[in-house]
């Protein structure tokens, strides 16, 4: 196992960075930077992979599914950093987009020692959650070969559910129990086998764009504006107000007025004012343009 793991390219020896701990610190600083800029190339080269996801991540979604992101230690966290963005910036429900870490709750703040080497454990964990057909599982490790995560892909292919896998090695164990693989190959860490650095970077790039681009074939965007946005204290009712203005061009007392009426909700208020109807024509619009606001506008004309 341990020949195994030293083989995979995010366990080997960087040469760049073997004099790492003789650099003064702007160096050390400018060769991290140096390396973080190979993770938009490495990306570059998984994109038909990532549109795949989000085709199949949209489609559950139209169907009442949900997302799973799944992971041990960083890659757990990782998720769980994506997954708790969407509701308050698309007002999701915390169903819709979840994240299954590896010895749970717990596992957030500390290691739970032996939770990523048992794939029965996230097996327990879906099953707890209700996997069903109509969801998806994007399972995440930079080595690709962690047991929680394996197990957790091949429960979701046994239950029918889409199975996505997400490491920076080739051939990797868990892209054999995927239907999308996703091997977005960052090279050697600076710190050798510190797969938090690029790694993780070039991950969490990546779950950005499965959930915003999902997001926005969903009908969560107006323009490049987020119109569910869950205005839950004054910070995002001001956000809300802005946001009104920009789709709008109308004044700030204008915006915060049609806010008011629709209890911040920015999608009826920006369709109130393009399409000039009250705040019941407007959902009604809304309605029957499924959540899209530039359809709600056109079918008012």
């Amino acid at each position: 196992m341990m020949e195994r793991l030293t083989k995979l390219m995010t366990e080997t020896y960087n040469p760049k960075s073997k004099e790492l701990d003789q650099l003064t610190t702007d160096r050390i600083l400018q060769l991290m930077n140096e390396e973080d800029m190979l993770i938009p190339k490495a990306i570059s080269k998984v994109l038909p992979e990532i549109e795949e996801t989000v085709e199949v991540v949209y489609q559950s979604f139209i169907n009442n599914g949900r997302l799973f992101y799944v992971g041990a230690g960083t890659s757990g966290r990782i998720g769980l950093l994506d997954a708790v963005e969407c509701p308050p910036t698309f007002s999701t429900s915390s169903e819709m987009i979840q994240a299954v870490i590896a010895g749970g709750s717990d596992a957030m703040m500390v290691a739970v020692e032996g939770a990523e080497d048992n794939e029965d454990l996230a097996v327990r964990d879906l099953k707890e959650r209700q996997l069903s057909e109509d969801d998806v599982v994007i399972g995440i490790a930079a080595s690709g070969r962690t047991p929680y995560v394996k197990g957790a892909l091949k429960y979701a292919q046994m239950v029918g559910a889409k199975a996505v896998s997400l490491s920076s090695n080739e051939e990797s164990e868990i892209s054999h129990y995927a239907d999308i693989a996703i091997e977005v190959i960052t090279g050697p860490e600076v710190l050798t086998g510190s797969t938090r650095l690029k790694a993780a970077t070039a991950h969490k790039m990546i779950l950005n764009m499965i959930s915003t681009a999902s997001m926005v074939k969903c009908g969560k965007v107006y323009q490049n504006l987020m119109v569910d946005v869950n205005a839950t204290n004054y910070k995002l009712k001001e956000r809300c107000k802005k946001i009104v203005r920009e789709a709008t061009q109308v004044s700030y007392d204008e915006a915060e007025k049609v806010l008011q009426e629709t209890d911040y909700k920015v999608k009826p208020a920006i369709v109130m004012i393009l399409a000039n109807v009250d705040y019941e024509q407007a959902n009604l619009l809304l309605e029957q343009s499924k959540g899209f606001v530039r359809e709600a506008i056109r079918k008012s004309d």
